[in-house]
C-alpha cells in the first residue's frame, strides 16, 4: 500500500533498526519502546488486520512471534515477555512483543536502538 509507513519499511524507504527478517515477515523495533527491546512484527505484504492473513501464513507469523519472544528474553535476562494485537497505530498488521514494562532491565536504555538490535539480532 502506497502511503503505509509499514510497507515503506518493508521497502527499505524508510530506515528500521531489523532484529528479523525472512521472506514473508520483518521484525523491528518500536521508536516509543514500552520497554527495551519492544518489536513489532509485521507481515511483508499488506494486511490491515492479522487475522487477514491467508491460513496457512498465521502459523509462521506467530512462529516468527516466538522467535522474537525468547531472543528478547535471552538477551534481557527477563522470564515475562507480552505481546500486543492491537493495529489501531497503524493500518498494516502487527504484532508488538516487548518485555513487561514492569519489570526494570538494569544498565539498558530503552532508545539505544544500535546496541539492542545487536543484543537480540537473529
Amino acid at each position: 500500500m502506497k502511503d503505509c509507513i509499514f510497507c515503506k519499511i518493508v521497502a527499505k524507504e524508510i530506515p528500521a533498526h531489523v532484529v528479523y527478517e525472512d521472506s514473508d515477515f520483518l521484525a523491528f523495533l518500536d521508536i516509543r519502546p514500552l520497554s527495551p527491546g519492544h518489536t513489532l512484527i509485521i507481515p511483508k505484504n499488506h494486511y490491515r488486520w492479522v487475522w487477514d492473513l491467508p491460513g496457512e501464513s498465521i502459523g509462521k507469523y506467530f512462529q516468527v512471534a516466538q522467535k522474537v519472544a525468547l531472543a528478547l528474553k535471552r538477551a534481557f535476562g527477563v522470564d515475562c515477555i507480552m505481546s500486543k494485537i492491537v493495529g489501531e497505530e497503524v493500518p498494516h498488521a502487527h504484532i508488538w512483543v516487548f518485555a513487561d514494562p514492569s519489570v526494570k532491565i538494569e544498565k539498558v536504555d530503552a532508545k539505544d536502538f544500535e546496541s539492542i538490535t545487536t543484543k537480540i539480532r537473529m
